[in-house]
C-alpha cells in the first residue's frame, strides 16, 4: 500500500481505548484468527523471487513476515483526512519513502466511504510502526494482492549493516578465520572409536553437520571494529536464516509505535489485533518434484520420517534450523530415549525372572492348594458369602511376576539409573554448548511483556489523574496480591477437585462390587474384582485426560492474571503451576492404591464404613501390588496412546481436513488461477502457530515419573516408555518440520527449570519405591517370617501366618452373610488378612506383636533403603564430572588461542605504529634539510603538513 503522507501518531485519548483489551500472547507467531485458506495462490507468481522467499528484485531475502487483516472499504477520505491533520509530526526522509508492493494507491474518493474507526486506528498504528522499522534500518515490502481475501503481508529484510549492528548488540558468537585442530584420541581408544564408528555408520543420518569434525573455527562475539577477524568471503551466508530472523525479531520487540509512555512493541500489536501473526519463513518446500535442496527438505528426509526411526538425530542441523532451545529439547529427548534401552533390558530380565520362578513360589502354591481348605471372611456385608482362598489362585500367581526379590534390585538399579541419566545429560549438554559456541553465554533480561506494560500504564494513568508526581512505575506485590490470592485459592480448589474425583471413583468401586456380589450367576460373582478394577481404571484414565486439558488452560489463566514481567518469568510460573496440577491429577489414583487401599478397613465385626453404608474396600489376598501394576500400566499406556500420540496425530489432521473443506468451499472457479504456485509466506500462514515447548516437556516429564516413581510395581514401564519415545521423536519432528510455522530461534544453554524438576522426581522416586517395597508388597513380611517364625527356614506356612481368625458369632447384627451355607457346610471360623489376636485369646482381635515386628522391619527398611540409595546416587553424581575432560581442554585451548590472536594483532599494530613514526621522522628531517632558511613558524607549518595520521 502506498501512502504519500507522513506517518503520524494517534492522540493519546484515541489510543487508550485498546489498553484494557490486551489479550495474552505468549509465543510470537500465534494467530488469533482462524486460517482462511489452506492453498491460497498468488495471482502473479514470480520465479525470480523464489515464490516469496525474496523481495521482488530477487536479491533481498525475506527474513520475517508480518500479517494483518484489512478492509478495503475503510480506506478513503477519513484516513487521508487524519493523515493530513497529523502531518505536523515530521519524520526522517526514510519514512517518507513508500513501501514497495502491489497494494492499492490510497487516494481521495469522490464519495464518502463507510467510516470504521477501529480499522483506521489499526492502519495508522501499522503505518507508524512500519515507519519506525524503516528508521531502524530494516527494508519492507508490502503485498495485499493475495488469494487470501482481506489478508496483507509485510515482508521484512535486514541489510548487512543492520545485521552487523544487531549481532554486536546481541553479542552473537560468530566463526573467525582462525581454525584449530580438535584433540583426537590416540592408541587403543582411537581404535575402539573407529570400530564403533564403522558399526554405527548405518544408523548415522546422512547429514554433513553430523559427521565427526577434526577442525573447528575459533568463535568470538561479533564486532564491527574487528570484522577483519571473521571470514566475510560470503556475506550472504555469514548470517544464516535462523540468525537473521532472530535479529529481526529483536528489532521488532524493541521498536515502538507511539510517542506515549506505553511501549507498543510487536507483542502488544499482536495482542491488540493490529497484526494477526508474525513469523519467519521456512527455507522452502519439503516435498514435491523439482524442489531445490534446502535444510527443511533434508530434515524431513533424515529426521522427520518414521522410516529413519533407528537412526540418530541430526541435532546440529536441528539447532541450525530451529535454534538452540528446540535443539536442546530434542537432544535431551534423544539422550533420555537412549538411556531407556538398558533400563528396558533389565526390566525385561526382572519380569522374566518372575515368570520363571512363579511355579517355585511357595506362598502362591499354598494359596492355590485346594487341600488347605482355608475359608475366608465375606468381602461385603449380607450379600457376600464365605469364599475359598484357592479361588484367588490366579491373582496370587500374577502378583509374583511383579512382587519378587528381583524387584528390590530393580528399584535400586532405577534410582542409580536416574542419577546416571542426569549426569550423562549434563555432560552431553556441555558438549553441545562447546559445539554450538554457547560457552560463556549468559541470558540477558528480556523485554517486558505487553500485558505487564499495559498494567504499568494503567497504574501511571491513575496516579496522574490524582495529580501525583511519579517516577517510572512498576508492579509491586500489593498490585499482584489479588492475583496471588486467586492463584492460591484456585490451586487448592483444583487439588481438592482431583481428590474428590478419586473419592468418587472409590465410592463407585465399593458400590459396584456390592451390586455385582448380588448377581445370581456364579461367573458374575467370580469376576467381581477384575470387573471393578478394570472399569475404575478406565474411568480414572478418562478423567485424567480431560482434567489434563482443563488444568493446562487454568494454569495459563492463573499465570496471566499474575502479569509476570518477562516471557521467561511467565514460562517458569506457568510450568510450575501446570506441573503441580498435572502431577496431582496423574498420580493421585495410583497413590491411593499404593498406600491407602486396604489400610483403613477395620476387621470383621468392626469394619470402617463410608456414609454409614459403604464398607471400605480391601486388597486382594495376594496384596495390592498387582492392582497397582494394573492401574499404572493402563494409565501410562492410555495417556501415551490416546493423549500423546492420538491427539498429536489426530487433531492436526482434523484441523488440516477442516481447512481443506474451507478451501474447497471458497475455491475460485478459475482453474488456471488455482493451479498457480503459492507464495512461501502464504503457505506458512496456513500452518499451525508454534505454541512453545512446555507441552512437549510436560508430556515427557510425566512419563519420567511413571518410569521411576512406581517402577517397583511395574518393571516393564521403561520398555513401554522406550517404544513410545521412538515414535514420539519422529512425531514431534514431523510436526515441527511440516505442520508448524517456523518458530523464532531462541538461544539457550540448558533446559531450564525442567532439569530441577527431573532431579526432584529422581529424589522422590527413591522415597516412594522404598515405601512401595516396604508397605505395598509382601517383601518385608516374607523376610520377617523367614528369619523369625519359620521352623525349617523355608516359606512353608507363610500364608497361614499372615491370616487372622474370626468367630462368625461375633458379627455385628445385620452384617452376617444371608447364605451362610453357600460353601456347602457351616462355617464357624473364617480367616482375614491381618496380624490380630485370635478369638480364643484374652485380648481377642487386638493387634498382635507380629504386627509390630513387621512394622518395625518395614520402617527400618525404608530408612536403610532410602539412605543407602541416596548415598549411592550422590556418589555417582560426585564420581562423574559434569564437564568432560576433553571438552574442558578444548575450552581452555580456545581461550589461549584467542589471547594469541589478540596479542598478535596488538603486536602488528605496534609494529605498524613504529614504522609510521620512523617514516614521519625521516620525512620531517628531509623537509628541514631542504628548507633551512625558512622562519621557524613557517618551517613548523611545513613540517606539520608532512605529518601522517597514526590511527591504525
Amino acid at each position: 500500500m502506498r501512502v504519500n503522507k507522513k506517518y503520524s501518531c494517534l492522540p493519546a485519548e484515541e489510543k487508550g481505548i485498546h489498553i484494557i483489551n490486551i489479550r495474552a500472547i505468549e509465543d510470537i507467531g500465534y494467530d488469533q484468527h482462524e486460517s482462511t485458506l489452506l492453498n491460497s495462490l498468488s495471482k502473479n507468481p514470480d520465479a525470480d523471487c523464489k515464490y516469496g522467499l525474496y523481495f521482488r528484485d530477487g536479491k533481498r531475502k525475506v527474513d520475517y513476515i508480518l500479517v494483518y487483516h484489512y478492509k478495503k472499504s475503510s480506506a478513503g477520505k477519513t484516513l487521508v483526512r487524519r493523515a493530513q491533520q497529523n502531518d505536523a509530526s515530521v519524520r526522517s526522509s526514510k519514512q517518507d519513502q513508500p513501501l514497495p508492493g502491489k497494494g492499492v494507491q490510497l487516494e481521495m474518493g469522490d464519495s464518502e466511504p463507510h467510516m470504521d474507526y477501529h480499522e483506521d486506528d489499526k492502519r495508522f498504528r501499522r503505518e507508524e510502526y512500519e515507519g519506525n522499522l524503516v528508521e531502524a534500518g530494516l527494508e519492507l515490502e508490502r503485498d495485499e494482492d493475495t488469494k487470501i481475501h482481506g489478508i496483507g503481508f509485510v515482508k521484512i529484510h535486514a541489510p548487512w549493516n543492520v545485521l552487523c549492528r544487531e549481532a554486536e548488540f546481541l553479542k552473537l558468537k560468530m566463526p573467525t578465520k582462525k581454525m584449530y585442530q580438535i584433540n583426537q584420541t590416540h592408541g587403543l581408544l582411537k581404535k575402539i572409536n573407529s570400530v564403533i564408528q564403522k558399526i554405527t555408520e548405518p544408523i548415522q543420518p546422512k547429514v554433513a553437520e553430523h559427521k565427526p569434525q577434526t577442525v573447528k573455527r575459533l568463535s568470538y562475539p561479533f564486532s564491527r571494529e574487528k570484522q577483519h577477524l571473521f571470514d566475510l568471503s560470503d556475506k550472504d551466508s555469514f548470517f544464516d536464516s535462523k540468525t537473521r530472523s532472530t535479529i529481526v525479531y529483536e528489532i521488532l520487540k524493541r521498536t515502538t509505535c507511539t510517542k506515549a509512555k506505553y511501549s507498543m512493541g510487536i507483542t502488544s500489536l499482536l495482542a491488540n489485533g493490529v497484526y494477526s501473526a508474525a513469523y519467519p519463513l521456512h527455507d522452502g518446500d519439503y516435498e514435491g518434484e523439482n524442489v531445490e535442496p534446502n535444510d527443511r527438505k533434508l530434515l524431513c528426509e533424515e529426521w522427520a520420517s518414521y522410516g529413519v526411526f533407528y537412526k540418530y538425530q541430526p541435532i546440529d542441523l536441528v539447532r541450525k534450523y530451529f535454534g538452540e532451545k528446540i535443539g536442546l529439547y530434542f537432544a535431551w529427548l534423544g539422550v533420555y530415549t537412549q538411556m531407556l534401552i538398558p533400563a528396558s533390558i533389565v526390566g525385561i530380565i526382572v519380569f522374566l525372572y518372575g515368570c520363571a520362578t512363579v511355579d517355585e513360589n511357595i506362598p502362591s502354591m499354598e494359596m492355590c492348594d485346594q487341600r488347605n481348605n482355608i475359608t475366608m471372611c465375606p468381602l461385603c456385608d449380607k450379600t457376600c458369602s464365605y469364599w475359598k482362598m484357592s479361588s484367588a489362585c490366579a491373582t496370587a500367581r500374577a502378583s509374583h511376576l511383579f512382587d519378587n526379590p528381583a524387584t528390590v534390585f530393580f528399584s535400586v538399579f532405577m534410582a542409580l539409573w536416574a542419577a546416571t541419566f542426569m549426569e550423562h545429560w549434563k555432560r552431553k549438554q556441555m558438549r553441545l554448548n562447546y559445539r554450538w559456541d554457547l560457552t560463556g553465554f549468559e541470558e540477558e533480561e528480556d523485554h517486558p511483556r505487553a500485558e505487564y506494560e499495559a498494567k504499568v500504564l494503567e497504574k501511571s494513568l491513575r496516579k496522574e489523574h490524582k495529580h501525583k508526581e511519579t517516577d517510572k512505575e512498576k508492579l509491586t506485590w500489593k498490585d499482584r496480591f489479588p492475583a496471588y490470592l486467586t492463584n492460591f485459592v484456585g490451586i487448592i480448589f483444583m487439588v481438592g477437585l482431583t481428590f474428590a474425583i478419586v473419592f468418587g471413583v472409590i465410592i463407585y468401586r465399593i458400590s459396584t462390587a456390592a451390586a455385582l456380589a448380588i448377581s445370581s450367576t456364579p461367573s458374575g460373582r467370580s469376576s467381581v474384582r477384575v470387573t471393578v478394577t478394570a472399569t475404575a481404571v478406565i474411568i480414572n484414565l478418562v478423567v485424567i485426560i480431560i482434567l489434563d486439558e482443563v488444568y493446562g488452560c487454568i494454569a495459563r489463566w492463573l499465570t496471566q492474571i499474575e502479569v509476570p514481567k518477562t516471557d521467561k518469568n511467565f514460562e517458569e510460573r506457568l510450568i510450575f503451576k501446570a506441573f503441580l496440577l498435572k502431577f496431582v491429577n496423574a498420580y493421585t489414583p495410583i497413590f491411593y492404591v499404593a498406600f491407602f487401599k486396604g489400610r483403613f478397613v477395620g476387621r470383621p465385626g468392626d469394619y470402617v464404613y463410608i456414609f454409614h453404608s459403604f464398607r471400605m474396600e480391601e486388597c486382594a489376598p495376594g496384596g495390592c501390588l498387582m492392582e497397582l501394576c494394573i492401574q499404572l500400566s493402563i494409565i501410562m499406556l492410555g495417556k501415551q496412546l490416546i493423549q500423546n500420540n492420538l491427539f498429536e496425530i489426530g487433531i492436526p489432521k482434523m484441523k488440516k481436513f477442516i481447512r481443506y473443506l474451507k478451501l474447497k468451499r471458497r475455491r475460485s472457479l478459475d482453474h488456471e488461477e488455482h493451479m498457480k504456485k503459492k507464495q512461501r509466506y502464504e503457505v506458512d500462514y496456513n500452518l499451525e502457530p508454534f505454541a512453545g515447548l512446555t507441552p512437549e516437556y510436560m508430556e515427557m516429564i510425566i512419563q519420567f515419573g511413571f518410569v521411576t516413581l512406581f517402577v517397583a510395581s511395574f518393571p516393564l514401564a521403561p520398555l513401554f516408555a522406550l517404544l513410545n519415545n521412538i515414535i514420539e521423536i519422529r512425531l514431534d519432528a514431523k510436526k515441527f518440520v511440516t505442520e508448524l510455522r517456523r518458530p523464532v530461534a531462541v538461544r539457550a544453554k540448558d533446559i531450564g527449570i525442567w532439569y530441577n524438576i527431573l532431579r526432584g522426581i529422581g529424589k522422590l522416586a527413591v522415597i516412594i519405591n522404598a515405601f512401595v517395597i516396604s508397605f505395598t508388597s509382601d517383601f518385608i513380611p516374607r523376610l520377617v517370617y523367614l528369619y523369625m517364625y519359620s521352623e525349617n527356614g523355608t516359606m512353608h506356612g507363610f500364608v497361614n501366618h499372615t491370616l487372622s481368625s474370626f468367630n462368625v458369632s461375633d458379627f455385628q447384627a445385620g452384617t452376617a452373610p444371608n447364605d451362610p451355607l453357600d460353601l456347602g457346610y457351616e462355617v464357624q471360623i473364617c480367616r482375614y488378612k491381618d496380624y490380630r489376636e485370635p478369638p480364643w485369646s484374652e485380648n481377642k482381635y487386638d493387634i498382635s506383636k507380629d504386627f509390630w515386628a513387621v512394622l518395625a522391619a518395614r520402617l527400618a527398611f525404608v530408612i536403610v533403603f532410602q539412605n543407602l540409595v541416596m548415598f549411592m546416587s550422590e556418589f555417582v553424581d560426585w564420581i562423574i564430572p559434569d564437564i568432560p575432560k576433553d571438552i574442558s581442554q578444548q575450552i581452555h585451548k580456545e581461550k589461549v588461542l584467542m589471547v594469541e590472536v589478540f596479542m598478535r594483532e596488538e603486536q602488528g599494530k605496534l609494529q605498524m605504529l613504529e614504522t609510521w613514526k620512523d617514516k614521519d621522522k625521516k620525512k620531517g628531517e628531509n623537509c628541514n634539510n631542504h628548507s633551512p632558511r625558512l622562519p621557524r613558524s613557517r618551517s613548523g607549518s611545513l613540517s606539520s603538513c608532512h605529518s601522517y595520521p597514526l590511527d591504525v
